[in-house]
């Protein structure tokens, strides 16, 4: 039973699958060749994006900056699909993102 959903990244996933079966083995496998960041990384990225404290960001926007790392401006726009962010804000994002590559 599902007492509790929250996004979480690909990095923070790693933590729950318990390596046990082999299909265990093949989300790991899945996630490992897709996944940019330690999980200590993912951590600190996404407590920085939280500090920004940027109304518009949900915690699923921050989620997909954390799997997809996000390299310009246009990059990061298809992520936020029904809000704009202005110059500042996304300059700020970038620049958070930057410290972790």
């Amino acid at each position: 039973m599902i007492k509790n959903s929250e996004p979480v990244s690909m990095s923070e996933a790693l933590e729950f699958i318990k390596e046990g079966g082999e299909k265990d083995l093949e989300i790991i496998g899945f996630i490992k060749k897709f996944n940019k960041l330690t999980i200590k990384d993912a951590k600190a990225l996404k407590q920085e994006l939280e500090i920004l404290a940027n109304i518009k960001m949900k915690t699923e926007y921050i989620i997909k900056i954390i799997d997809t790392l996000p390299e310009t401006p246009e990059e990061l726009n298809k992520i936020f699909i029904d809000v704009s962010l202005d110059e500042d804000e996304t300059r700020k994002i970038l620049d958070s993102i930057k410290k972790f590559k």
